[in-house]
């Protein structure tokens, strides 16, 4: 059985074509790491949040969660995340850990403050918010129905 070279010729087209559009796709996907400055964030839950989540403000990807480790001293969870260099976040900014939906991937998600000094590389956050599983809202919601129904008796 000889192959036609036409058949070979092809078959290299089909593959080049089909290695640009895996570049293309990986580029515009937004799954590269975002290169910057790190800051660090302590948590108690981080209910599933991974390494390569992002990191946004108001719905806008600024940055990566590059690392993750238990503190063995308190037991919280130290997140250590790579911001983009055009990105100065105040030093009161919140990180909040949040999930996109209820079956979403986890994020963190910042809220600057107002402060006119601002994060450096190696620095960490104040303030954070540890995430908030359904069952911890639906606690929350119980108890606030309970209490407000003590209060009028």
């Amino acid at each position: 059985m000889r192959k036609k070279p036409v058949e070979t010729i092809m078959g290299l087209v089909v593959l080049i074509i089909a290695l640009l559009f895996l570049g293309f796709a990986y580029r515009v996907s937004d799954l590269q790491v975002v290169k910057g400055y790190t800051v660090k964030a302590e948590f108690l839950k981080v209910g599933g949040l991974s390494t390569g989540s992002d990191v946004r403000i108001n719905g806008i990807k600024v940055g990566t969660v590059t690392a993750q480790q238990l503190n063995n001293e308190d037991y919280t969870v130290d997140v250590v995340m790579s911001i983009g260099s055009d990105v100065k976040l105040p030093k009161d900014s919140v990180a909040t850990i949040v999930g996109d939906g209820l079956m979403g991937d986890k994020f963190v998600k910042i809220e600057p403050g107002k402060e006119k000094e601002y994060l450096q590389e190696g620095d960490t956050f104040a303030k954070t918010k540890d995430f908030k599983t359904l069952e911890d809202m639906v606690g929350e919601v119980i108890f606030m129905v309970t209490d407000s129904g003590n209060k009028n008796e």
